[in-house]
Formats: structure tokens, C-alpha cells, sequence
């Protein structure tokens, strides 16, 4: 039974899960507690019961983010949320043991500077918005997004040079994608021909607007396009950021958001909790009635 709590710590593990992983809301959560275990727990109720795991989430958290600050490969993403009807930011940053997740006030590259302190990771891995640029010794853009741009030129006529950048970044994932087969001198002669084909490719004149300002992106970001075929541990997209996050997308929208400071740093914390156990095969309910038992440890 958790300290000063009525109710056992199976059923503060399922609460927190159903809600924070099923995104069900508190008048649910208390009709699901009487009809299904015949337990009376009013609203008022769960939120005590949540609001106790701030001490032990604080604590799972600074592990997590201790661990993170080991890691040579960071990918990271971000999105909106809201905490009592004001707009805010959920951050997520992945290494390969650790998912770490924190909500701020701000979108600013400092929120992931005060995560990451004086840790520089070898590569880090986003999309190109500015504050999560010069976070590590190298950047892999995600390609993903590139080819989102590539396509809104092409759909805005472009037919010359983005279809090419299409097709040649299309390749190079699908290179990427099997690196285990490859031998390191095979991989090495993808990359230089990578390098050479982008740099052949944007060498030439490009008279469509949309063209020429994709052409101008892809100068910009050039050197961080193929990091991934140089380093095999790197990803050439950050889908993984945008998976880890999404379902913190969807509890926003079911939920609209989080009535308290304290509940956003809880959604926070069991993100990172059960994030970092899904790595080492471990389930969210499972991590989670861990963290409440005070058995939680990052693998």
C-alpha cells in the first residue's frame, strides 16, 4: 500500500496506466474502479493518488536523465501541449537505454541545453528546427522531413530538380536500412557516392521557385544528410522521436491538456518511466507498478 494512500499499490499502478496510457479521464477511471473492483475512489481521490508519485517519479527521472547524459547518440523531438489552458512544449530525447521526457514553458534550444549540461553527444538527431541545432559534435537531419519538403516542391511544379533529390534521398535510406549486410568498405563507397551524387545534383541551375528555394534548404543543411551512412548506429529519419511522442499527442487531444503543473510533470515522468523499460522489453503497467513498489531501476 502506498504511504498515506488507502488503496494498494496495484491498483495507484493501473490507475496511473489506464489513464496515462489509455488516456482515460478521472471520471472514468473512478466508474471503472466501482464497477469493475467494486472500490469507491472518488476524482479528488486519484488525484492524490497520482499526485504521491511525484516523489518516486522525480527520482526515476533523474536516473533516466543520468543515463542519457552517457549516451553518444541523441534523437530528440517536440510538440505542443497544455497545462491549465496555456500553451507549452513536451520534449523527448532518446538514446539507445534511455527515453527521457520533459515538459516546459518553452521551445527554445535551452530547454534541451539544460537537459544535456556540459554532455555533448557524438550525433544528434531532429528535424531542422533551430533550437535543436549544434547539440552534439554531428547532426543527422531527419530525412524524413526533408523529403516532406522535397515533395511540397514538387507539388508546387517543380519537375526538374526536386523529383531527383527525391529519388536519390530514397535511395540512400533504403542504403541505410541495410547496413547490417553491408561491409564497411561497401558502406564507405555508398557514402562517397551519396556525397557526390548531392553535390552533382545541386550544381545545377534550378529555375522553379519552389526549386530554388529547396535548393537553398538542401545547401544549408548539406553536410548533416549522411551522417547515418558513416556511422551505422545513427537513424536516417527521427521517426523514433515522433513515435515516442505521439501518444502524448493523442492524451492532449482526448484529455485537452493538463489542469496542473504538478499532473504535466507526472505525464512526463511515466513517459520516461515507461518509455526507458519499453527498450529493455518491459511493459508500461508492469514499469509502472515497479516505480510505485520502489523497485524502479533503469536497465
Amino acid at each position: 500500500m502506498a504511504p498515506g494512500s488507502p488503496f494498494g499499490s496495484g491498483i495507484c499502478a493501473l490507475m496511473a496506466y489506464l489513464h496515462h496510457s489509455h488516456h482515460v479521464g478521472f471520471e472514468r477511471l473512478s466508474r471503472i474502479a466501482g464497477e469493475l473492483f467494486g472500490l469507491t475512489i472518488s476524482e479528488g481521490a486519484i488525484a492524490n493518488m497520482f499526485r504521491r508519485l511525484r516523489t518516486s517519479m522525480d527520482a526515476a527521472t533523474a536516473a533516466i536523465r543520468a543515463k542519457s547524459l552517457k549516451a553518444r547518440i541523441i534523437a530528440s523531438d517536440e510538440t505542443t501541449t497544455r497545462t491549465n489552458g496555456v500553451m507549452q512544449w513536451q520534449w523527448a530525447f532518446l538514446s539507445s537505454d534511455a527515453v527521457l521526457h520533459k515538459i516546459a514553458s518553452r521551445r527554445a534550444r535551452s530547454v534541451a541545453e539544460d537537459v544535456l549540461g556540459q554532455h555533448r553527444p557524438d550525433v544528434w538527431v531532429s528535424d531542422h528546427y533551430s533550437g535543436q541545432q549544434e547539440l552534439g559534435r554531428e547532426h543527422q537531419v531527419c530525412l524524413a522531413h526533408v523529403l516532406r519538403d522535397v515533395q511540397y516542391a514538387i507539388d508546387s511544379g517543380d519537375t526538374a530538380f526536386a523529383p531527383h533529390i527525391r529519388d536519390h534521398l530514397r535511395w540512400t535510406i533504403k542504403v541505410g536500412r541495410r547496413r547490417d549486410q553491408i561491409k564497411d568498405s561497401t558502406l564507405a563507397a555508398y557514402a562517397a557516392k551519396a556525397d557526390n551524387t548531392l553535390d552533382r545534383l545541386v550544381a545545377r541551375p534550378v529555375a522553379h521557385p519552389a526549386g530554388r528555394v529547396l535548393l537553398k534548404q538542401i545547401k544549408a543543411w548539406r553536410g548533416r544528410f549522411f551522417v547515418f551512412l558513416k556511422n551505422r548506429h545513427v537513424p536516417a529519419t527521427n521517426n523514433i522521436s515522433e513515435r515516442e511522442i505521439r501518444p502524448s499527442v493523442v492524451f492532449r487531444k482526448v484529455t485537452n491538456g493538463f489542469r496542473s503543473d504538478w499532473g504535466a510533470q507526472i505525464h512526463a515522468g511515466y513517459r520516461s518511466v515507461t518509455g526507458t523499460a519499453r527498450l529493455s522489453g518491459q511493459s508500461a503497467l508492469s514499469a509502472i507498478r515497479d516505480l510505485v513498489d520502489g523497485r524502479f531501476a533503469p536497465a
